[in-house]
């Protein structure tokens, strides 16, 4: 079957999203091509997939004192200097892969959503502070948001097809290396041991997040504007093995399921073929005969409040859920830099939560505001300024 290519920017192609987004756009030559590229300071690796794929558009971070020498090496390359947002709207851009981690893919999320544009969405921070705003942008440029998280991504596929609105949502977690942990020990935690992630392989503030639950909260919030389900009907399990990526549970107390093996790259070929279901022989296959069981677990709230506040914030709205977000990714910092405690890292957003005035009806300079006001707070109570 002939397809008509289709035109990618991947903004952050040099993270973990990124790279395997390229893994699966090498691996269907025919369909996907790639036009934009934009990254962090990872400036070797970006180089060589400029080399590779030879965007159209490309965009880093400058090194202080050598932005004209870096400027000049890209552009012999080929391809234009770009901010992500300028990107993300081009005409020449069929799909936009959101895979900049935290607050960064924000923008260029709203920027495409304004433009109408096809979005496979990896950046949950995007939609936990502007969710109001970036759906309501995407209904009236008719702009389709595809999520690329294996969870919402079996959350989509399990709701394909349907009328009615599902009773309930059920987001799925392996629980992390820490799940057997008892919590006198959560404090002794090291940045080596919350990267040791036991099914995935994702970048090191996912992981983080991971590791603390607090990626499970964001799920629940970005489900919430995905899919128009309330907060409320919306659940967690455990599920250590990490091949039921989601459930959902409907009207009539039917429950359907997605499976497959633990890799994110089903996830993002999906999101970038939707409609079509395209073969790769690169992409694992589930062995069933290798699964005797499939085991879930009752959460322990107690020992990972991260989920819990995230649950708290997304109920509240507003600017509430961008600061929780802000104030997450400045703790994840900071304990990967040494700086404070596993547990601090909860301590550190409620703290910033419960000081937080928040705004019910944002616009997008209320969500900024917020959010740098959180980072700051986080910091400043660090260094005993706060």
């Amino acid at each position: 079957m002939a397809y008509q290519a289709k035109k990618i920017a991947v903004l952050g192609s040099t993270g973990s999203i990124g790279r395997q987004t390229l893994d699966v756009i090498r691996s269907l030559p025919d369909y996907c091509r790639v036009v934009g590229l934009a990254a962090g300071n990872n400036l070797e690796l970006l180089a060589e997939q400029i080399a590779e794929f030879r965007p159209a558009f490309f965009n880093c971070i400058m090194p202080v004192g050598g932005e004209k020498s870096t400027f000049r090496r890209f552009k012999a390359l080929g391809g234009a200097y770009l901010s992500p947002e300028q990107m993300a709207v081009q005409p020449d851009v069929d799909i936009v892969v959101i895979a900049f981690p935290g607050a960064a893919g924000r923008d260029a999320a709203l920027a495409a959503a304004g433009a109408g544009k096809r979005i496979a969405l990896a950046n949950k921070e995007s939609l936990v502070a502007a969710g109001a705003l970036i759906t309501a942008a995407a209904a009236e440029s008719k702009a389709e948001i595809l999520p690329v998280d294996s969870e919402h991504s079996a959350i989509w596929q399990c709701l394909a097809g349907e009328k009615r609105p599902p009773r309930r949502i059920i987001l799925t977690a392996s629980g992390g290396p820490f799940r057997n942990l008892p919590l006198e020990r959560m404090r002794d935690i090291t940045p080596e041991q919350a990267l040791a992630h036991p099914s995935w392989k994702m970048g090191k503030k996912v992981t983080v997040d991971s590791a603390t639950l607090m990626n499970k909260g964001l799920e629940v919030i970005e489900a919430r504007w995905l899919f128009d389900v309330p907060v409320e009907n919306i659940d967690v399990i455990i599920h250590p093995q990490s091949i039921v990526h989601s459930l959902v549970e409907f009207i009539d107390g039917s429950v359907k399921a997605q499976l497959g093996v633990p890799d994110m790259r089903l996830p993002i070929q999906y999101a970038l073929t939707y409609p079509d279901r395209l073969e790769n022989p690169a992409l694992p296959r589930l062995d069933w005969h290798g699964i005797s069981s499939l085991v879930f677990e009752q959460l322990d709230t107690g020992k990972f409040p991260c989920l819990r506040l995230a649950v708290e914030a997304g109920k509240q709205g507003g600017t509430c859920p961008a600061v929780l977000s802000a104030a997450d990714e400045i703790a994840v910092e900071l304990f990967l830099g040494g700086r404070i405690a596993f547990t601090d890292i909860p301590r550190l957003v409620e703290q910033t939560m419960e000081k937080h005035v928040n705004k019910a009806h944002p616009a997008i300079d209320d969500i900024r505001l917020a959010d740098r006001w959180a980072r700051n707070f986080v910091m400043e109570t660090v260094e005993g300024k706060g």
